[in-house]
């Protein structure tokens, strides 16, 4: 890791905590029985949310995945109602309507979760192309998987961004499998990354379980969009503690990555270097610790609501 400002350490890890702390619990109660639908988490995967989201701005925004509880949390959203989304409450933000996969907040400049597999590219570029059109300098970033990559709306969100000169980051979280598939099996390139060469923009690989690797890259990809440069992608290696879904057996991973996936933990690599960054124990633990109280707080407030009542069947219906 490199020197940033004590502030901005202290975020990235109060940030990877909310994130480890919310998918954890949400885990649990999915195992329990108390959600409803399907979950998709991204333990393992917190620095690429942390370190992305927080290197933009307020006016930015993100388009995320099946899997973005991080990014969601990360850019702003507020984990009460993205807990009762999860509880199939009414206060939760799509009404109980979306669950897990569909989570969005405009306001705090989250386009969406998205179920489809690569639409978060498209979603961005539309983003990007409005923001370059108004001249509101916000830049957009869309997430997506290794298995997203070779989409056909990739390739042409990718050419269409670079031809304009969009203001659009491609983050490419790589987790090692796309669904149940090992990366080697639908990959043509060791590095997702080198794709970007085609459409004439920059493209970097960083180690995605270094949260401070992750921000500075998104940094610099911003202030470049931001400058009128174009488009850039980032290509961030991480790892997938749990299966695609919850209840995925994981029969495809190594013994090694199923029996001890807290060896590629991004909280701890981060723990190990905080003394560099300014940060000492008292401080790790109050970050913990609120992250927890936040969490618990947020199940307390779906636990304490309603599914929808059945008179609001219609409501948000725009055809029929």
């Amino acid at each position: 890791m490199t020197a940033i400002g004590r502030d901005t350490a202290l975020a990235l890890y109060h940030t990877m905590c909310l994130i480890r702390r919310f998918e954890t619990v949400a885990s649990q109660r999915y195992r329990d029985g108390e959600l409803p639908g399907f979950i998709h988490l991204s333990i393992g995967q917190e620095a690429c949310a942390a370190g992305a989201c927080l290197a933009l701005e307020p006016r930015d925004f993100i388009a995320s995945t099946h899997r973005g509880h991080g990014h969601c949390l990360a850019k702003g959203a507020d984990p009460a109602r993205m807990m009762a989304e999860l509880f199939g409450r009414a206060s939760g933000y799509a009404k109980a309507r979306g669950g897990s996969m569909h989570i969005a907040d405009v306001g705090a400049g989250v386009l969406g979760a998205n179920g489809i597999v690569g639409m978060s590219m498209p979603l961005a570029v539309g983003a990007a192309l409005t923001a370059q059109v108004t001249g509101s300098g916000a830049v957009a970033v869309a997430f997506f998987g290794e298995g997203a990559s070779g989409a056909g709306a990739a390739h042409e969100a990718m050419n269409i961004a670079a031809i304009w000169k969009l203001p659009v980051i491609f983050f490419c979280e790589v987790n090692r499998y796309a669904e149940l598939s090992p990366y080697s099996v639908h990959c043509s390139v060791d590095r997702i990354s080198v794709r970007a060469a085609s459409y004439g923009f920059p493209g970097v690989t960083v180690d995605g379980e270094d949260a401070v690797a992750v921000y500075e890259a998104v940094a610099a990809a911003a202030a470049r969009a931001r400058a009128g440069e174009g488009p850039s992608l980032i290509e961030a290696k991480a790892y997938r503690w749990h299966g695609h879904y919850e209840g995925d057996p994981q029969v495809y991973k190594t013994a090694e990555e199923r029996d001890n996936p807290g060896a590629f933990d991004p909280l701890v690599r981060f723990q190990a270097g905080a003394e560099r960054l300014g940060l000492g124990a008292q401080d790790l633990d109050a970050a913990r610790a609120d992250a927890e109280r936040r969490i618990a707080d947020a199940v307390a407030f779906a636990e304490a609501d309603q599914g929808p009542a059945p008179h609001t069947m219609l409501e948000d219906v725009y055809t029929a």
